[in-house]
């Protein structure tokens, strides 16, 4: 009786925490930030090794804090004391095509009202209001259901892929990704910032450095995502039907690539993790199941290397150290 009721015990214990997790990634985005502190992003040219040195998205504001607003990406902008950081203008939106209303797509639009589109028109979430960078702290729910997650991904990849753990790259920066958020506009979510915090830094030019591999898509640093960002807006910066079947829209969050005109995104909105491919689609079933969020990828991910399992068609494969992704049926 005593073994029956240790189990029982267990079950419980289990059954409590997988409710509590699913209760946190159940909550509107909303409810996501728990904390917010605006900070200071400006850099003093000795910090930053002089304006010719200094590292892409930091400001020079001067010995006062109350500079030019010279950017590390070679930007200048006149008047932007104050300390407040903010890094370059965004372009000017065009104005929406007279064949119908603007779109506002996400987060990083005017604020209009959404409508169908009935005609082409500019995508709002490419050309999003300049703003101050803001470091905004995640949950502490998420960030320890994300580390758990990764917890267990880098205990396999330990034992069974070594040199893919050995190159994982290590945390990104709070400010880092304050900044990328302010460039596109959009918020990132919460389980994605924690992802990021962990693994999501700059492996610095070292050619034995990616990514984690997610199937085929190497993650990126979060300065890669913010310049794929840039170029898939860059290609198409219009609005064509449904943002979440289009080849593109400036509201979702590329996390990961191919190196084939493939990616792997985030909507900013839903939270979801979906594909866009190079033959101009859409999908938010990745492996042919859907994906609710970036946390669940993880949790998918680890699932599938502990069991052995698949994620879909999709299934991990150690090989010589590392990681690998192979189609289910393949040989």
């Amino acid at each position: 009786m005593r073994w029956g009721s240790a189990v029982i015990a267990l079950c419980v214990l289990v059954f409590a925490a997988q409710a509590l997790e699913t209760a946190v990634f159940s909550e509107e985005p909303a409810t996501e930030v728990t904390a917010e502190a605006v900070v200071t992003m400006c850099d003093p040219p000795e910090a930053a090794g002089g304006r010719e040195g200094m590292e892409p998205g930091l400001i020079d504001c001067g010995k006062d804090g109350l500079g030019d607003g010279w950017t590390g990406d070679g930007a200048w902008i006149a008047g932007a004391g104050g300390g407040t950081g903010f890094t370059e203008p965004a372009p000017t939106p065009a104005p929406a095509s007279s064949g119908g209303p603007e779109s506002t797509g996400g987060t990083g639009g005017t604020g209009a009202a959404e409508a169908e589109p009935t005609g082409t028109v500019p995508d709002r979430d490419c050309s999003p209001a300049v703003r101050a960078p803001v470091v905004r702290a995640a949950d502490p729910r998420v960030v320890r259901a994300v580390n758990r997650q990764w917890r267990r991904i880098e205990r396999w990849l330990k034992a069974n892929a070594p040199e893919t753990h050995r190159r994982l790259p290590g945390p990104a920066r709070a400010r880092t990704i304050a900044v990328a958020e302010a460039q596109m506009g959009l918020r990132f979510p919460d389980d994605l910032k924690a992802s990021l915090l962990r693994h999501g830094g700059s492996a610095g030019g070292d050619p034995e450095s990616w990514g984690f591999p997610f199937f085929l898509h190497s993650s990126m640093d979060v300065r890669g995502i913010r310049d794929t960002w840039r170029r898939l807006c860059g290609i198409d910066a219009e609005d064509l039907t449904d943002p979440r079947t289009e080849w593109w829209d400036g509201r979702m969050i590329p996390v990961g690539e191919d190196g084939l005109g493939n990616h792997l995104v985030v909507d900013s909105v839903r939270r979801d993790v979906g594909e866009t491919d190079h033959e101009g689609d859409m999908d938010f079933a990745p492996g042919g199941v859907p994906i609710r969020s970036h946390h669940a990828l993880l949790r998918m991910t680890a699932d599938a290397l502990e069991s052995g399992g698949s994620i879909g068609y999709w299934r991990p494969v150690a090989s010589g150290g590392t990681l690998d992704w192979r189609i289910e049926d393949e040989d």
